[in-house]
C-alpha cells in the first residue's frame, strides 16, 4: 500500500510554515540528535527568509528569533550588560525547558497560537506581524501540529545491522563482531552490543535488539546509541582517537558500557549488566577483533575492511 506524501508546507498570508525531519550527527552537526524542525518563513527584500525556527528534537529543544536577520540586536537583562550587547547576525536562541514545557511540538504550537505576532516583531519583522491573519492562523496550526507529530515518528532514522559473524555471550548481553563494507567503499570492523528484549525464550516472543553499535571504519569511524531506538550517532575525532578498538575496549573495561546502554534507551538492560561476565569474554573478543582488523589490512590496505559490500538488514 502506497502511503500519501505528508504535507509539510502551510501558507498563512505573508508567512509559510515548513516542517521537516532532521538527523544530526555528533561532531558533524554539533551533537548527536534527531527530531522535527518547524520553520516560519516570509519574503524579506524579495528573498525567502527564515523568520523563526523551532527545534523539536530529542535533545535540542530551542527556538530562534531572526536566524537570518543581521540587524537583530541583543536585549539581554541589565545585570548582564557588556555580555549581551551588539548584533550577532545569528539570531537570538532560547532553549525550551523540557521539565517545565513538556513536549516540544505541543509547546511550539501552543506558543504560536498566542504569541506568534509578538515573536515575529521580536525577530525584527513588525510589518509581517501586522499582516498576519490570526483567524487563518488558528485554522492552520492544528494541521501543522499533526504533520510535525507524524514526521517525528514516521521519519525517525533508525538502522538494523547484521548481528555479526562471531558472537561472545556476556550475561544479559552479547557482542557480535563483523567486517563491514558500505557500497561507497568505507567500512571496517563493527562491534554490535546485543540483548534479548520483549519476553523470555521459553514463555513468549523475544527479539534480539542492538543496543549499541561501534563502527570502526577507516574513513568515517563512529558509534550509535540505540540503532533501533534513538539512533544518535557520534563520529570520532580522528586526530584524538586513532585506535578505535582500543577506545571501545577502554570504555568497556572502565565500566562505561552500562551508562552508554542507558543513554541508548535501555536502563533495564544496563541495570542487569554483569561486569564479571563481560570481563571474562574480553580477552577472546579482543584477540578475534585484532585478527579481523589484520585480515582487512592484508586484503584491502585498511584495517577490518572486507572486499565486498555487506548490506544492513534494514536501512531505515
Amino acid at each position: 500500500m502506497v502511503q500519501a506524501e505528508i504535507k509539510t508546507r502551510f501558507e498563512v498570508g505573508p508567512i509559510t510554515f515548513i516542517a521537516r525531519h532532521e538527523l544530526w550527527d555528533g561532531n558533524i552537526q554539533d551533537h548527536a540528535d534527531q527530531g522535527v524542525s518547524i520553520v516560519v518563513q516570509g519574503i524579506v527584500d524579495g528573498e525567502e527568509t527564515t523568520l523563526l525556527r523551532f527545534n523539536c528534537f530529542d535533545v535540542e529543544r530551542s527556538y530562534i528569533y531572526g536566524p537570518e536577520n543581521p540587524n537583530l540586536k541583543s536585549d539581554g537583562p541589565m545585570m548582564l550588560a557588556g555580555r549581551t550587547e551588539g548584533s550577532t547576525g545569528m539570531g537570538k536562541l532560547y532553549r525550551m525547558d523540557p521539565t517545565a514545557d513538556g513536549n516540544p511540538i505541543g509547546w511550539t504550537i501552543k506558543t504560536m497560537k498566542s504569541k506568534l505576532p509578538d515573536m515575529l516583531e521580536r525577530a525584527g519583522y513588525p510589518e509581517i506581524a501586522k499582516e498576519l491573519d490570526l483567524e487563518e492562523l488558528m485554522d492552520t496550526l492544528p494541521e501543522l501540529e499533526a504533520t510535525a507529530r507524524e514526521l517525528f515518528v514516521s521519519k525517525r532514522n533508525v538502522v538494523k545491522h547484521n548481528r555479526g559473524t562471531d558472537i561472545f555471550e556476556a550475561g544479559n548481553i552479547r557482542f557480535g563482531l563483523e567486517m563491514r563494507r558500505l557500497p561507497v567503499g568505507d567500512g571496517g570492523l563493527a562491534i554490535h552490543v546485543l540483548s534479548d528484549l520483549g519476553g523470555t525464550s521459553e514463555k513468549s516472543y523475544v527479539e534480539e535488539t542492538e543496543l549499541m553499535a561501534f563502527d570502526l571504519f577507516w574513513d568515517g569511524p563512529h558509534y550509535h546509541y540505540g540503532p533501533r531506538n534513538k539512533n544518535h550517532r557520534i563520529y570520532w575525532d580522528r586526530t584524538l582517537v586513532q585506535d578505535y578498538l582500543g577506545w571501545v575496549l577502554d570504555k568497556i573495561e572502565g565500566k562505561k558500557l552500562g551508562a552508554m546502554i542507558e543513554r541508548a534507551g535501555y536502563p533495564g538492560v544496563a541495570a542487569d549488566l554483569d561486569q564479571d561476565m563481560i570481563d571474562a569474554v574480553l580477552p577472546a573478543l579482543t584477540t578475534k577483533a585484532r585478527e579481523m582488523l589484520d585480515l582487512g589490512e592484508s586484503l584491502t590496505g585498511h584495517p577490518g575492511l572486507p572486499l565486498d559490500p555487506t548490506p544492513n538488514m534494514v536501512s531505515n
